[in-house]
C-alpha cells in the first residue's frame, strides 16, 4: 500500500512539473577555453594582493622584509572538469610564485644564515597563505558570480515583450556534459503574470561534438507569437500612399461597381488596406523544416476625409511561412519566407472566385511590403542566457520532431577582466565581509 501511494505522488508530482521551452548542454569540449581564460583571471587577481611587512625581532637578531611584489604566478597543473553532485570542480596543483621584496636582518653572531633563510621563507608562506586563500574565495564565489548575474533571467526583448529564462530546476552534471532546463517562455510587458500552457514536446539534446547545444521546442516560438499578438502587434494598417500603386489601381478596378453602388463621391478618396491576426499563429517544426501558420482578415476600404470610411470587402487569409533559425554573437534570430497563400471571402463562395485574381498581386505586395518590415524587427533576435562577453561562433542548427538543436562553439568577445571590473560588486576588499569563515580559508 506504502508502495502505491509514493508511486501515486511521483505520477502527481511528474503530472505537474513544468516542461523547459529551451534547454543548454555545455560540454566538456567548452572547459578548456573556460579554464584558459578563467585561470587567467585567477592569476591576474593573484598578482594584484598587497602582502603586508613582515618585521620582528627573534632572540639576537632583528629582521624586516617590506614592499612585496608578486612577480610572476604560474598555474603549471590544472584540470576544470564535470563531476555529478558538484557540477564543476577545479584543481590547481603545483603552483609557484616569483617574489620580489626588500630585506633588513641584523644578527651577532656567524653561521646563522640557512636558519634565517628557513625562518623568512616559513613567514612568507604564511602570509601568502593568509592572503591568496581570501583572494582565490573572493575571486571565485564573488566576481565569477557577478560574471553569472549577466546572464538574462527575466528581461525585456523590446517594448512590447519580454522573456523568462528561470531555470525549473538545479543543473544536472554528467562526466562529459552539464545540463540546464530554463522556461524559455516570452511574456507580454502589459501582462507581466500572463503564460502560455507548455504542452509541447520536450526538447532533447544527445550531441557533444560541439562546445554548447540549445534546444528550442515549438512552445518557445509559439509563446513568442501569442505574446506578440496579445500585445497587439500584428496588425498592419496601409493608407493612401503606403498602399503599391499598381495595387491600388487593381483595387479599385475590382471593387469599382461596389463604389458606384455604395458611395460614388467616395471614390477617389484615399485607399485602405488592413490585415490583422485573428488568432495566434503557430509553428511546427519537423525534420524537413520549421513552418509558422498565420490566418489573419483583410479588409479593404475607403477613407475619405471627414467622413466615415466606406468598407469594399473583408476576406480571410491563410499564410504559410517558412522560418530559418541562426544564431548571431548571443542572439536567436529568425528569417521568415512567404510560402503558401490564399484568400476567401466570408460572406459568399461567389465572392470567393471573384477575388482569385487579387491573390497574386496581394501575395505579391506581401513579400514586397511586408516580409522585409517583419525580418527587419525578427532579426535584432532574442538573447540566449550567456554571460556577457561569451558569444557563439560555427553554429549548426538541426531540425527534429517538435524541437530544434543549435549546436555551436564558444568566443570570448571580451576577457573575463574586462566584464567583470565592469560589474564588479561595489566592496574590492576581499578581506571584507566576502570572505570565507577562517575554517574555510585555512582549507
Amino acid at each position: 500500500m506504502a508502495l502505491f501511494g509514493a508511486l501515486l505522488l511521483a505520477l502527481l508530482a511528474g503530472a505537474h512539473a513544468e516542461l523547459p521551452g529551451c534547454k543548454i548542454r555545455v560540454t566538456s569540449k567548452a572547459l578548456d577555453l573556460v579554464k584558459q581564460e578563467g585561470l587567467r583571471f585567477l592569476e591576474q587577481e593573484l598578482e594584484t594582493i598587497t602582502i603586508p611587512d613582515l618585521r620582528g625581532r627573534e632572540g639576537h637578531f632583528y629582521y624586516n622584509i617590506s614592499e612585496v611584489k608578486v612577480t610572476e604566478l604560474q598555474l603549471t597543473s590544472s584540470e576544470l572538469h564535470f563531476q555529478p553532485g558538484q557540477e564543476l570542480v577545479l584543481q590547481i596543483s603545483n603552483a609557484s610564485l616569483g617574489l620580489r621584496f626588500r630585506r633588513q636582518l641584523l644578527y651577532w653572531f656567524l653561521k646563522v644564515y640557512e636558519f634565517l633563510s628557513t625562518f623568512i621563507t616559513s613567514g612568507m608562506r604564511f602570509l601568502l597563505n593568509q592572503q591568496i586563500c581570501p583572494v582565490l574565495y573572493h575571486a571565485g564565489m564573488v566576481l565569477l558570480n557577478s560574471l553569472l548575474d549577466t546572464v538574462p533571467v527575466r528581461s525585456s526583448v523590446d517594448d512590447l515583450v519580454g522573456i523568462d529564462y528561470s531555470l525549473l530546476k538545479d543543473p544536472v552534471a554528467s562526466t562529459s556534459n552539464l545540463d540546464m532546463d530554463f522556461r524559455g517562455a516570452f511574456f507580454p510587458l502589459a501582462e507581466r503574470n500572463w503564460s502560455l500552457p507548455n504542452r509541447a514536446v520536450e526538447p532533447q539534446l544527445q550531441e557533444e561534438e560541439r562546445m554548447v547545444y540549445v534546444a528550442f521546442s515549438e512552445f518557445f516560438f509559439d509563446s513568442a507569437m501569442e505574446s506578440y499578438f496579445r500585445a497587439g502587434a500584428l496588425q498592419l494598417s496601409l493608407v493612401g500612399d503606403k498602399v503599391p500603386h499598381d495595387l491600388d489601381m487593381l483595387l479599385r478596378a475590382t471593387y469599382f461597381g461596389s463604389i458606384v453602388l455604395l458611395s460614388p463621391a467616395v471614390i477617389d478618396s484615399p485607399l485602405k488596406l488592413e490585415l490583422r491576426v485573428l488568432a495566434p499563429p503557430r509553428c511546427t517544426i519537423k525534420p524537413s523544416g520549421t513552418t509558422v501558420s498565420v490566418t489573419a482578415s483583410v479588409t479593404i476600404a475607403l477613407v475619405p476625409s471627414d467622413q466615415p470610411e466606406v468598407q469594399l470587402s473583408s476576406m480571410t487569409m491563410d499564410a504559410r511561412l517558412n522560418a530559418k533559425m541562426a544564431l548571431r554573437g548571443k542572439a536567436l534570430r529568425t528569417q521568415l519566407d512567404l510560402r503558401r497563400f490564399r484568400i476567401y471571402s466570408n460572406q459568399s463562395a461567389l465572392e470567393s472566385l471573384a477575388l482569385i485574381p487579387l491573390q497574386a498581386p496581394l501575395k505579391t505586395m506581401l513579400q514586397i511590403g511586408v516580409m522585409p518590415m517583419l525580418n527587419e524587427r525578427m532579426w535584432r533576435g532574442v538573447q540566449i542566457p550567456l554571460p556577457e562577453g561569451i558569444n557563439f561562433v560555427r553554429e549548426v542548427v538541426t531540425n527534429h520532431a517538435g524541437f530544434l538543436t543549435i549546436g555551436a562553439d564558444l568566443h570570448f568577445a571580451k576577457g573575463l577582466r574586462e566584464v567583470i571590473e565592469k560589474n564588479r560588486p561595489a566592496s574590492r576588499d576581499p578581506l571584507a565581509s566576502s570572505a570565507p569563515p577562517p575554517s574555510t580559508t585555512a582549507a
